[in-house]
């Protein structure tokens, strides 16, 4: 274990590397922070950090560089996740608030998210496993045609286009629609087949093969992935960034739903930011980055997560904080919803 000097050194070393891009050496730390020792003592807690791995010398320079473990050990001892001012917050609120459905609001959430951390924003829709049942909707649209709707109560809209060879009449079309809204509003995704296995018994003989054909498309619906479907916005961020592996890998990383879906992890306690610092990515191509990852729900449903990733030269506290704020705003809208 450090001792207290040394992780006030330690993170030192981090908030200047962090801002300055530059190994940093004893002279600057005495200069910068009032760490009240001398510089000799100094050199001689950062031969310790460095002797047990949360420092390295960049063969270019006489001074020092955080390592993975150096990062992970300065996250781990945070004392305060950085607040947004109060001008950010009402520029979130408001960005946020204008969102006209769920499409919007996860369009809105990666572009600022991105803005705000100057990283590559990440955010998974709300998974349908999790949701209710807030409106199904059937339309003719031709004949031997009827679009299914359904609506989730996060504002989640879910079509398909359903071929019925015998026809659906508005009369019958209205009929089968009234039959699924009594049956399945309000209802958890999950308790969906259940509900509807009896229904086709509660229609006439003539609509029955339409009422099979409706059923089968809703149930396979409910199976689908739909909880692998992520978004991700501002790649360019990270153009300037100087990654110990290639900038083409990170970018191909980042097109693979899969990783991505890993990228943000599990999804947990929607009040808990997790980070994944370079080494710790599952992906290879991830691995001289971090990612920054939080939950985001209704209550205390946790229906998604979101969140950014940089550089593992990244403002920590400053990141985490925004990461919070963001999935706090979200949850918010989807319970306004």
């Amino acid at each position: 274990m450090l001792d207290d000097r040394k992780l006030a050194v330690l993170r030192a070393i981090v908030e200047d590397y962090v801002s300055t891009n530059e190994p940093v050496g004893s002279k600057a730390l005495v200069d910068r922070h009032n760490l009240g020792v001398s510089p000799a003592t100094i050199r001689n807690d950062m031969a310790v950090l460095e002797e047990q791995g949360y420092i390295q010398q960049p063969h270019t320079s006489a001074g020092r560089i955080p390592t993975d473990k150096g990062y992970r050990l300065f996250v781990d001892r945070l004392s305060t996740i950085k607040p947004l001012s109060k001008a950010e917050k009402r520029a979130i609120e408001t960005f946020l608030s204008g969102a006209y459905d769920l499409d919007d609001v996860v369009g809105r959430t990666v572009r600022l998210l991105a803005q705000l951390t100057r990283q590559v924003a990440v955010v998974q829709y709300p998974s349908l496993t999790r949701s209710y049942v807030r409106h199904v909707e059937l339309v003719p649209v031709a004949t031997g045609r009827v679009l299914l709707v359904l609506i989730t109560d996060t504002g989640r809209v879910e079509q398909r286009l359903i071929e019925i060879p015998s026809g659906l009449t508005e009369e019958s079309a209205g009929h089968l629609r009234a039959l699924l809204n009594t049956c399945l509003s309000g209802l958890a995704f999950g308790d969906v087949p259940g509900a509807v296995s009896d229904l086709p018994e509660k229609v006439s003989p003539e609509e029955r093969p339409a009422a099979a054909a409706v059923l089968s498309v809703l149930l396979e619906t409910l199976v689908e992935k739909h909880e692998e479907k992520v978004v991700f916005a501002g790649a360019a961020n990270l153009a300037s960034v100087d990654f110990s592996r290639s900038f083409r890998d990170v970018l191909e990383a980042l097109e693979e739903q899969v990783v991505l879906m890993r990228l943000l992890g599990e999804s947990a306690d929607s009040s808990t930011v997790t980070v994944r610092i370079g080494t710790e990515n599952p992906d290879e191509g991830l691995r001289s980055t971090s990612v920054v990852a939080a939950g985001y729900g209704v209550g205390d449903l946790t229906l998604a997560r979101l969140g950014v990733l940089g550089p593992t030269r990244m403002d920590y506290p400053g990141t985490m904080g925004a990461v919070r704020a963001v999935a706090r705003y979200v949850g918010q809208i989807l319970a306004g919803s």
